[in-house]
């Protein structure tokens, strides 16, 4: 049995005054990749946004690697941070630097110093993602697929026990979305586990997975 990396109990989930998600259960396992569907606003990004102490979780028990959420403190948090990978809708590449730069700059910032270090990962990640001879590339000049594999391959960088994808394919047309679920699906199969939020029903049904849907403030279990 894989180790258990997320564990929510009865947890609840607000955004100021309003209950965004209450009576949340579900459990996440070194590898495993986990759908979470459901309209915008049904609270997706949210959930995902209290993985990496972006939002609080209110109330219930919830543990993500050995971090209780409802107790971490501000210093842990980066700590956290730095085992999860996190890939956005809008890419959020740094627009005024190369895809290496972009890379490089992210290591550095978390503690990387030694150059042929920081070339080797760089390197092993574009490989990872297959965009090998992109690191010279300004992020214009690349298409939306492209952007969204380095965004993967930044998410990867610091080796993540698990990979948040919120919408990654929302931005993209069809098959470069494919690729990237592909893609996602791939690292899974490493042994990293991967939650990616989707409304597209598409994907469900051609990359199946374990699926949790938003409905209603409530997460539930849910088979196409």
């Amino acid at each position: 049995m894989e180790e258990v990396l997320i564990s929510y109990r009865d947890v609840e989930l607000c955004r100021g005054e309003n209950v965004i998600l209450r009576d949340v259960n579900f459990e996440q396992r070194k590898g495993e990749f986990i759908y979470i569907i459901g309209r915008v606003g049904s609270g997706k990004s949210t959930l995902l946004k209290t993985l990496y102490c972006d939002m609080p979780v209110s109330k219930g028990k919830a543990f993500i690697f050995d971090y209780n959420l409802l107790k971490i403190k501000n210093k842990q948090i980066p700590m956290l941070r730095r085992k999860v990978g996190i890939v956005f809708q809008d890419f959020q590449l740094l627009t005024d630097r190369s895809v290496y730069n972009n890379l490089k700059f992210v290591l550095q910032a978390t503690g990387w110093k030694d150059k042929n270090e920081i070339d080797d990962r760089i390197q092993a990640v574009l490989i990872q993602v297959g965009m090998t001879n992109k690191g010279y590339k300004m992020p214009y000049e690349l298409s939306g697929g492209e952007q969204q594999r380095i965004a993967i391959a930044r998410a990867l960088l610091n080796s993540p026990e698990i990979i948040l994808a919120d919408e990654p394919t929302g931005n993209l047309d069809v098959e470069s979305g494919r690729r990237i679920v592909q893609l996602l699906h791939d690292i899974s199969d490493t042994g990293t586990a991967v939650i990616m939020t989707t409304h597209n029903y598409q994907w469900v049904q051609e990359f199946p997975a374990e699926i949790k849907k938003c409905e209603e403030g409530q997460l539930i279990d849910y088979t196409i």
